[in-house]
């Protein structure tokens, strides 16, 4: 048998360790999905199929009772996610770039720090960030979840960028100083392009972090002013003190997942191609 060829046995044994990896992991996603289109009636009973398929519980997000609640988020959630995403990117390329390619004091501590900024318990931080934003005046308020968001995406997405920065020839920049351009001219026509495959791999993945977001969102908002929809959902009530929001709070679920989904979809080839650039030394 040739190295690294897998034998019949193998592929069969591979095939049913990935397709219980998948059923493992889509399962809790269809029963959400199948949840969103059940009755009231339904949601009582143990049975996993819906006896009546109603569009009933989409129709309470989005021209019912529940409409000004999860509309409101989700423009909340649109806008706040994706200013977070933009300075998140911008900052981190710029860190990325002067670590990947500048020798200076400090350089190792400042990936350390970053790594354990990203793997810090936030609901440890939650509390005092509570009291700091009610003291200056940022709870409630968009800035006041974009700040916490970037203590999210900024360490994972300045070591994703630093890793590909690395694999990025030297003499490309080198050439363009020779030839007359400025440092920034050399680092925004000649680094950035090719760096554009991990700029966008690092923007998904910030993306998704601040989009499923729910301690901060939950906890540094008191209105719908600010609250995201991963929040909002907490707040979903039935149409009587006796009704369960389960199908309402299952529709909106969906709705949110569908921009990741689509998103992974598309582009699915940049990220793997971002990703894999970046982790490979050259």
């Amino acid at each position: 048998m040739a190295a690294g060829k897998l034998t019949s046995k193998q592929r069969v044994a591979w095939t049913f360790l990935t397709i219980g990896v998948l059923l493992y992991a889509l399962f809790p996603v269809a029963s959400i999905f199948v949840t969103s289109f059940k009755t009231q009636a339904d949601l009582g009973s143990n049975q996993f199929w819906p006896t009546t398929w109603t569009w009933d519980n989409y129709e309470m997000i989005f021209v019912g009772g529940a409409q000004e609640l999860f509309l409101t988020a989700l423009r909340n959630s649109i806008g706040i996610t994706l200013i977070a995403t933009a300075v998140a990117v911008v900052l981190s390329t710029l860190c990325a770039y002067a670590i990947a390619r500048l020798n200076f004091p400090g350089k190792r501590i400042i990936l350390g720090t970053a790594l354990a900024v990203s793997i810090f318990p936030v609901i440890s931080v939650v509390t005092p960030l509570f009291n700091l934003w009610r003291t200056i005046g940022l709870y409630d308020t968009w800035l006041g979840l974009i700040i916490p968001y970037l203590s999210l995406t900024l360490p994972i997405s300045i070591w994703t960028l630093s890793a590909f920065f690395r694999q990025i020839p030297w003499e490309l920049e080198q050439a363009a100083l020779v030839d007359g351009a400025t440092q920034w001219q050399a680092f925004r026509k000649a680094i950035v392009p090719l760096a554009a495959p991990g700029v966008f791999t690092t923007a998904i993945i910030a993306f998704f972090i601040a989009w499923n977001d729910f301690v901060y969102g939950i906890s540094l908002t008191s209105t719908e002013a600010a609250r995201p929809v991963p929040a909002a959902l907490a707040f979903f009530t039935g149409a009587s003190q006796f009704e369960e929001p389960t199908g309402a709070i299952s529709a909106a679920a969906i709705v949110v997942t569908i921009p990741v989904v689509v998103l992974v979809l598309l582009f699915q080839r940049q990220i793997v191609s971002g990703l894999t650039q970046g982790a490979v030394k050259g």
